[in-house]
């Protein structure tokens, strides 16, 4: 399979190009796309939470110790004395990350249930859920954040698959078919049990209609094409079609602005003029 590295690599490259091209619509606020473009990294790295050992599951549980530590000691803040405070802060941050870390790991099996498109679907839906109602940001910001994540994801199974073909030696590897996979056919309970999370985060998710409508929009669409490519001089300088522009030729103004998803949901972004 492909190590952290390759996978937080690709995950970037991705995760950049999508964030470009979600940058190029002008359809999001920057600040809103900076946590939407890290959710798709984070998904090009999440399959691996199974694995014990693994950067991303010690950073995982480490990370949710952090949180729910800290949230206990701000709910308690006025009810128990500092030494009670420090006891129930510490208590809770060794619960969360070994603890549960150890737990977890006692039923998880690497290249499992996790390597799957069904965790993939959980996973969207519960950064939406997050991004909603943790983060408080718009309806099409959380599944924008869902959506990213759900591609890292994917990702990540698509190059574990490729790593498992042998091309030098032209032979497959016997893991092959192991991470791109709807789910865990060897381990039905654990198919069945993330089938149950799975519904049980879909219906508590935001509405989609924002992110549908917006993504299925033609002049969206319409708009990318007409700036895939520079309309006269790349970056101002060299000439599409004769080599170099005249020295001191001004570029046209971008038409990029700090667009971000209407407030009332209901209507998708209208895609940005083309600069003249």
């Amino acid at each position: 399979m492909a190590n952290f590295t390759t996978h937080i690599a690709v995950g970037t490259v991705v995760s950049g190009a999508l964030a470009t091209l979600t940058l190029a619509a002008d359809v999001i606020a920057p600040e809103n796309l900076i946590a939407v473009t890290m959710a798709g990294v984070l998904g090009s790295v999440l399959p691996d939470i199974d694995l014990k050992d693994s950067r991303p599951s010690k950073a995982m549980f480490s990370g949710l110790g952090i949180f729910f530590s800290f949230a206990v000691l701000f709910s308690f803040a006025t009810k128990f004395s500092i030494a009670e405070l420090w006891i129930l802060w510490l208590g809770t941050l060794v619960l969360f990350r070994y603890g549960l870390h150890t737990a977890f790991h006692h039923l998880a099996i690497h290249r499992g249930i996790w390597h799957s498109i069904l965790a993939a679907v959980f996973s969207a839906g519960a950064t939406a859920v997050v991004f909603y109602y943790v983060l408080g940001r718009h309806e099409g910001v959380a599944w924008l954040a869902g959506a990213f994540l759900f591609l890292g994801f994917i990702t990540h199974l698509i190059l574990d698959e490729l790593y498992s073909v042998d091309v030098m030696d032209t032979r497959v590897k016997a893991s092959f078919g192991t991470a791109l996979k709807l789910f865990d056919r060897r381990y039905p309970y654990a198919s069945l049990g993330m089938l149950a999370a799975t519904v049980a985060v879909l219906s508590i998710t935001p509405p989609t209609k924002t992110f549908t409508v917006g993504l299925s929009s033609r002049n969206l669409w319409a708009g990318l094409n007409e700036r895939l490519l520079p309309q006269d001089k790349w970056f101002g300088i060299l000439d599409r079609n004769s080599g170099l522009a005249k020295v001191g030729t001004t570029a046209a103004p971008s038409s990029v602005t700090t667009g971000s998803i209407p407030e009332n949901g209901s209507k998708a972004p209208a895609a940005p003029a083309t600069a003249p």
